[in-house]
């Protein structure tokens, strides 16, 4: 006869025999320190239409994406310093348009980081510029011409962020998917330390992993950089990164369409960047999708947020899959020792507190059903599996777990997400799961993960068709004007001094040279707005030339933004301060339609009306037709716009919309 536990014992063994055992165990050594998991803000642009959301909805979708034990809860923040180019997506307007300027209320990224803040104190904070103000680099396209003007450039933007802001910025990276220079970032490092900011980390270089071999062959160079951060890596690392002793971050990852497919990338790559590369953080490009849509990488955020006009945004699935791991271990935790790839495909990751917390996150994502856009995955299967756990060292002890689970069901579409189910029972330190594919399950100890909801917000609707602005205001809360999106250049709120009459408040493009450049920014400035498939429509601006030698535009259907900009098409009605006008079928002014005088100057107020009709445009100057019945036949829609002939100073004003 068997005593109750010497059954219980022959149970276990059977089951072990059908399932792998996965041991737990914090007392044979644990493995690398977790950094946290993280979003990005720009490059470029990305978070551009969140800050003309209404209340309630602005703070519901900042709760999902920073509150604790609510949403995606996020760790990290990491923001671009903006620097005057296009970036991705947009613009961004640096702190120093030239170097005797400095403006640190610009832009709102200083905003998000102060509302990052407030729902968590300790979320870690990053600062990386993709360009710089064309004053950097003194008539090159690098900023490393002069390194002590470029590291105090940077440094005036962390200093500026805790005296204007009251932040800490704890990371400073480089240059984001550039060549590094070691000399740089030794005169940044040893500039950080001069001013008191010791406790700044330096993240580089925010690309590849060719510095890790730099780091290893310069001490001095190592001494400089706290974390080596890479962009999609795949998963994996390299001999010589390991080697150097560093943190290894993903420090942008993922870049994929925010459906299930993107969220079954963000869950393979959470657990993997670590079970096959050891990096101990990964940052979502982007952290919200709150551009327009029709620009690069539409839809690529953990959630969606692209109408503030209506209200409506969406909590996409990498929500749900980011709060796997956010609500149930902390930065400071440690991974243990024994995370390992699932036998049948997938993987686990376990970490602990040191308190006696545990928390195991487990994927079993499939190939196609996690594919991230960047690089290509290898071939690989995963199979439904058993998969029994051992509990070992302080863990021995426990009896019972809490367990969350999602599971992507990409036949019927009918996914569950970030369940809290029954818990599991531990019986003489064993569990056993079964495991299907395409799920994520979080089995932890700590109870305080909860899914947040708010009540659905309004329903989605486009732009509006009848859209006018007068900028008419005294004290804007941001320095941008709501809905218009700067794709090469900078557009301001301006308070024109100057002019006595209707226009003292007015929309300035304030760029006056050309970045330094990280794409391929348009010769001309402009900025779009509206409905990306908007095709017979009226445009009026009034408009200020500030140059003899300068000119403005006002065009509709302009088909294309981000990094391709410089190959926009669409209608764009010109005047010039020597007294002519052309209209175009491109932004770089090439494909003539019509041209002639308009007697347009500098320094005086002039009204521009822009009408298409199907194929034939129709202009206007001071509510006298200047131009008529000119054939366009391509492209069928896009964006309203406005911009200049170059980098140069011009105002606009009482900017109207009438679409059909």
């Amino acid at each position: 006869f068997c005593t109750y536990n010497t059954l219980l014992l022959l149970l276990c063994c059977f089951s072990m025999c059908l399932a792998e055992v996965y041991v737990l165990d914090d007392s044979i050594g644990l493995g690398r320190t977790f950094d946290g998991i993280g979003g990005l803000s720009g490059g470029g642009a990305t978070s551009r239409l969140l800050v003309n959301y209404q209340e309630p909805y602005r703070s519901q979708i900042l709760d999902y994406l920073f509150k604790p034990n609510f949403g995606a809860s996020l760790h990290i923040l990491k923001v671009e310093i903006g620097g005057d180019a296009q970036t991705t997506d947009g613009t961004e307007p640096s702190h120093m348009h030239d170097e005797n300027d400095e403006n640190f209320f610009r832009g709102y990224e200083w905003w998000l980081m102060k509302e990052a803040k407030k729902r968590n104190p300790n979320i870690t904070l990053i600062g990386l510029p993709w360009a710089f103000p064309g004053w950097i680099g003194h008539g090159t396209n690098r900023p490393y011409t002069f390194p002590d003007v470029t590291a105090k450039y940077v440094v005036s933007w962390v200093i500026g962020a805790k005296q204007h802001h009251d932040l800490d910025i704890d990371y400073i990276g480089i240059w984001n998917e550039k060549q590094f220079d070691a000399k740089y970032i030794k005169v940044l490092r040893g500039m950080l330390d001069r001013v008191g900011l010791v406790n700044v980390g330096i993240i580089a270089a925010d690309g590849n992993w060719d510095i890790s071999k730099a780091l290893l062959l310069d001490p001095y160079l190592s001494d400089a950089v706290e974390v080596i951060g890479v962009h999609y890596p795949g998963t994996t690392t390299v001999p010589e990164a390991l080697l150097t002793g560093k943190r290894l971050w993903s420090s942008e990852d993922y870049s994929t369409f925010n459906n299930d497919i993107g969220a079954g990338c963000w869950a393979r790559i959470l657990n993997q960047n670590y079970v096959s590369g050891m990096m101990t953080s990964t940052i979502s490009w982007n952290l919200i999708a709150s551009y327009y849509e029709d620009l690069s990488f539409g839809r690529d955020g953990l959630m969606t947020a692209e109408e503030p006009w209506s209200g409506n945004y969406v909590v996409e699935a990498p929500i749900w899959i980011t709060a796997h791991t956010t609500q149930f271990a902390q930065p400071g935790w440690k991974y243990l020792s024994t995370v390992r790839h699932l036998a049948q495909g997938g993987s686990y990751v376990a970490l602990t507190d040191g308190k006696g917390n545990l928390t195991v996150i487990i994927e079993t994502m499939t190939h196609n059903h996690s594919q991230c856009i960047r690089p290509p995955l290898p071939p690989y299967s995963v199979s439904p599996q058993t998969a029994t756990f051992q509990l070992k060292g302080s863990f021995a002890a426990l009896t019972e777990l809490q367990q969350w689970h999602s599971k992507f069901d990409f036949e019927t579409k009918k996914d569950v997400l970030f369940k809290h189910t029954d818990p599991i029972k531990v019986q003489d330190g064993y569990f056993t799961l079964k495991l299907g594919v395409d799920e994520v399950y979080t089995i932890t100890t700590v109870f305080s993960g909860q899914k947040g909801h708010y009540p659905d917000p309004p329903i989605s609707a486009p732009f509006p068709k009848k859209y006018f602005d007068d900028f008419d205001v005294r004290n804007p809360p941001f320095s941008e004007a709501p809905y218009f999106a700067d794709q090469t250049g900078v557009f301001e709120y301006f308070t024109n001094l100057t002019d006595p009459g209707p226009h003292v408040f007015t929309f300035r493009q304030v760029i006056s040279q050309r970045p330094v450049t990280w794409a391929e920014d348009a010769n001309q400035t402009v900025s779009v707005i509206g409905d990306h498939s908007w095709q017979n429509l009226t445009v009026a601006c009034d408009i200020y030339i500030e140059t003899v030698n300068g000119g403005i535009f006002l065009a509709v259907r302009v088909d294309q933004g981000g990094e391709s900009v410089r190959k926009a098409m669409g209608v764009f009605y010109w005047v010039f301060g020597n007294g002519t006008y052309k209209v175009t079928n491109d932004i770089g002014g090439q494909k003539v339609l019509a041209e002639g005088l308009s007697g347009t100057r500098p320094g005086v107020w002039h009204t521009l009306t822009l009408t298409v009709k199907g194929d034939h445009a129709f202009g206007m100057l001071n509510n006298y037709p200047l131009w008529k019945n000119v054939v366009v036949h391509q492209p069928k829609n896009g964006w309203a716009a406005i911009g200049t002939h170059s980098f140069e100073f011009a105002q606009f004003d009482n900017f109207l919309v009438n679409a059909d």
